[in-house]
């Protein structure tokens, strides 16, 4: 089959608008999806006319609420909307509809035969918003009532279990043109490898409509294409990843996915979210993954499941990356190093042996970074909320320990020559400072601190632009990100990112 096309989803309020965003993106895609069901309701009236104000191929949908859009006037209504943008079909192929998605559930034999009849594809689709679908095979088959029509699938996901299963009857259907999605964070791996359950296509929504399909899972034009070189994928295509949860946003496959273009490497790098690791690692057996990078809250977890263990792994008691050899799953922990050459970067040449650093945290980051600023000498202080995982660490180390709470400020402020906040907290936060942002909101900074957050999204979190209004020296995780991961490419590849 051939490989999968892309489709942009318009859901704009009129048809300029939609016009506009088509020609912006136009080299981004293949097609375009209008989705009357979102135009205002005089617009949907004219909507007879836009296949020919545009130069791709175009599919007429008018969504029904119960099937995720926003269409609520009714069958006879959508029916004559139906009928009305069909009509009156032009010679000229190109500037009629291409496609006409009509539910499953919905059969209106005038309309259908009137689409075939001015060659457009019907696609029957069947949408499941809250369940998974697992017979997709036999469902296809079922859909396709003359042997002419497109079935789609489109279903919410509960798990990486629930994906996996429609790649593995969608990798077996050869025999006719299907479209094939799982939707949500879950469901990302299907839009990006849609050429392994054999789709013909993808959706993608533009950025400026994005928020009208939150929830569902789309990707930009530009991102599945300029990060994810969607059109080079194939079924020989390497597989990497990410794993973790809830892995809203992650750079890493920007970072990944440049430096196999870099070295003309047929691979991709993409986001597996799922809260358990185990059913990331089962996902990505059976697809043929090669190697994975494991972010919060796997880095422990994920241990129980590696077939080796590399020296730093052993001594640090977290796995941040994991390569697929022998059958088996060989762990390794890039974050100190990557933490290491970005601390000695922000610390230009100034030396930390023997001062005293305060780590906020202790969780799987912090168990690389407590294990650098052993070697580097320095004197540390681990503040945890749970106080039991605080000692752990510390004591392994022979460090000190302290709950982290407001009592805990004198502490803080005797260890605060640098202080390296390794938790989440601050992740995709906005606004001022605050108990839910701000890991440390009681502790007022004196401007002499030196402050290292590896949250790197948003670039200045709430605690970061504290410090740095008192005259702190501030630094985020971007580049220990970047260093990491660049020790990860050579793992996952044999060759050096830079």
């Amino acid at each position: 089959m051939n490989s999968p096309l892309i489709c942009m989803t318009l859901t704009g309020k009129t048809l300029e608008e939609n016009l506009f965003l088509v020609k912006k993106y136009g080299k981004y895609i293949d097609m375009v999806e209008l989705r009357v069901d979102h135009l205002d309701e005089n617009e949907q009236l004219n909507v007879r006319k836009f296949p020919a104000m545009i130069y791709q191929p175009c599919i007429l949908t008018i969504r029904r609420d119960i099937d995720g859009g926003k269409f609520t006037g009714g069958d006879f209504a959508r029916t004559n909307l139906f009928a009305r943008a069909l009509a009156f079909a032009n010679p000229d192929k190109s500037k009629n509809f291409a496609y006409v998605d009509f539910e499953d559930d919905f059969h209106i034999p005038s309309i259908q035969d009137a689409a075939l009849a001015f060659g457009v594809r019907i696609i029957r689709s069947f949408h499941s918003m809250t369940e998974p679908v697992l017979n997709i095979r036999e469902r296809c088959d079922t859909m396709r009532k003359t042997g002419f029509e497109i079935p789609k699938i489109a279903f919410m996901p509960k798990s990486l279990s629930d994906v996996l299963n429609l790649f593995s009857e969608g990798e077996k259907m050869t025999q006719y043109d299907h479209i094939l999605c799982a939707m949500g964070a879950e469901g990302f791996a299907s839009r990006i490898l849609a050429c392994r359950t054999n789709s013909l296509l993808t959706y993608v929504t533009p950025e400026e409509l994005s928020e009208k399909m939150q929830g569902i899972g789309h990707i930009d034009p530009v991102t599945i294409n300029d990060v994810y070189h969607f059109r080079s994928i194939s079924k020989d295509t390497q597989l990497f990843g990410i794993t973790g949860y809830p892995l809203l946003k992650t750079s890493s496959p920007l970072i990944h996915n440049t430096g196999y273009a870099k070295k003309n490497m047929n691979a991709v790098y993409i986001p597996l979210r799922s809260s358990l690791v185990s059913e990331t690692l089962n996902f990505c057996e059976n697809m043929g993954f090669k190697g994975l990078s494991v972010t919060v809250p796997h880095k422990e977890s994920v241990l129980y499941y590696l077939h080796e263990q590399a020296p730093e792994v052993v001594q640090i008691g977290a796995c941040n990356t994991i390569v697929r050899k022998n059958a088996g799953w060989v762990g390794y922990n890039t974050d100190a190093s990557g933490f290491q050459r970005a601390l000695l970067e922000f610390l230009g040449g100034e030396k930390i042996k023997r001062k005293k650093v305060a780590v906020i945290g202790a969780g799987g980051a912090a168990k690389a970074i407590v294990y650098v600023l052993k070697q580097l000498g320095a004197k540390v202080c681990i503040f945890n909320r749970t106080l039991d995982n605080a000692v752990v660490l510390a004591e392994k180390y022979g460090f000190s320990y302290c709950q982290l709470e407001p009592g805990c400020v004198e502490k803080l402020d005797e260890y605060s020559s640098l202080i390296v906040q390794t938790t989440s907290v601050g992740m995709n936060a906005e606004g001022p400072s605050d108990n839910e942002n701000d890991p440390i909101y009681f502790y007022d900074f004196r401007g002499n601190e030196l402050l290292f957050d590896i949250v790197y999204e948003p670039s200045v979190t709430p605690v970061m632009k504290r410090a740095s209004l008192a005259g702190c020296r501030v630094c985020n995780g971007y580049k220990m990100l970047e260093y990491q991961a660049y020790e990860q490419f050579k793992l996952f590849t044999g060759q050096n990112y830079e």
